[in-house]
């Protein structure tokens, strides 16, 4: 009876004033704003771990359970005086002074290093490998790790966003597309819906459309940027490996080791117009930086094929490399290209003689 009887007792909810005091809608709005960053933050690390189960959900998944597939990687940075190369066979990546052509470092512990991208302004680079399901980021200087980002085994091909925000994994194993804040190190989205897509990803020069390679099916998706969804597909390749886009965003040229082709493709009419005979087995299509040329890597003739984009002919074929595949890289300055060897060694090729005219030994 007290309660009713005794003095009124304040109901927080319905004696509350209207309009709360301007201090307590600060404090109000900041506590808010936390619990949404809390929940961003949670949900981005959710993201992250579904690549994985994605994965673990695959059959026949296992530790080392890609080890069969074969791939290599080189990249410059910006200023063209450091590369980092990998083979998926070797459980190093080498790091290499370009001007003087020596070993600036060696990075051990991987299991089947994938893919490297330097970040824009150079200053680190990052390295996928399909067996931890790891991408670790390395700074440039020093060769300490700056940090991990989780996308589960079978994290192969990568490609960073112009302003390096963002970073798009490929995972071949549970046949997705993950996208990465650079700067929380966290998964954005994790977009099914590929089958198994390999090292070949990449941006259009706009920034708006990712192209992801699928080996089975030999397709490429295309991904839109803004929305993260499947938006097309390109169909007509044999055993695609890697791709490239023209910098008005136009041609891609993708290669065909299944029939010894670059398959040269009309990006907007989303078909291939037509081919060029290069090598045996080509892995590479790399573009120089002018755009004038392709460069083909052979793997089993341990060639490079050099193909004139304007008329769609091979000009050249420069010789005298080890399993060439999709490494291959430009100077700063294009007057060199830089091969990598299955050695983890990097033939340096003077592009006017389109020879091999010296190299870098790990």
């Amino acid at each position: 009876m007290h309660g009713l009887t005794g003095p009124a007792r304040r109901n927080p909810i319905l004696n509350s004033p209207a309009r709360p005091a301007p201090g307590r809608r600060t404090r109000a709005h900041a506590r808010e704003t936390r619990f949404m960053t809390d929940v961003r933050t949670s949900l981005r690390a959710l993201l992250a771990g579904a690549a994985l189960l994605l994965t673990q959900n695959q059959p026949g998944f296992a530790a080392g359970f890609d080890g069969a597939i074969k791939n290599n990687a080189l990249a410059l940075n910006a200023a063209g005086t450091v590369a980092a190369v990998s083979n998926s066979e070797e459980s190093a990546v080498i790091v290499y002074d370009v001007v003087k052509g020596t070993v600036l470092r060696r990075l051990d512990g991987f299991v089947t290093p994938r893919n490297i991208v330097f970040a824009p302004d150079g200053a680190r680079f990052y390295v996928s490998d399909s067996g931890t399901g790891r991408i670790t980021v390395y700074e440039t200087g020093t060769g300490k790790e700056a940090g991990v980002l989780a996308a589960g085994p079978g994290a192969f091909g990568t490609v960073l966003s112009a302003d390096g925000t963002k970073l798009y994994v490929n995972n071949e194993a549970a046949s997705t597309l993950t996208v990465f804040d650079t700067k929380t190190m966290l998964a954005d989205a994790v977009i099914p819906g590929f089958a198994q897509p390999r090292q070949g990803v990449k941006l259009s020069p706009d920034g708006k459309t990712v192209f992801v390679t699928n080996f089975l099916g030999d397709k490429i998706t295309l991904v839109d940027t803004a929305t993260n969804k499947i938006v097309g597909e390109i169909a007509g390749f044999d055993k695609l490996r890697a791709i490239s886009i023209t910098k008005d965003g136009k041609t891609l040229f993708a290669a065909n080791s299944g029939r010894n082709t670059i398959g040269v493709v009309d990006v907007a009419a989303r078909r291939v117009t037509s081919e060029v005979a290069v090598g045996k087995d080509p892995y590479g299509a790399a573009l120089t930086p002018d755009g004038r040329f392709v460069y083909s890597g052979n793997l089993k003739d341990n060639s490079l094929s050099v193909i004139d984009t304007d008329t769609l002919k091979v000009v050249a074929t420069v010789t005298g490399l080890n399993e060439p595949r999709q490494a291959i890289a430009f100077s700063a300055d294009n007057t060199h290209a830089y091969v990598l060897n299955r050695d983890l060694s990097v033939a340096v090729i003077d592009r006017a003689k389109n020879a091999v005219v010296s190299t870098m030994k790990p």
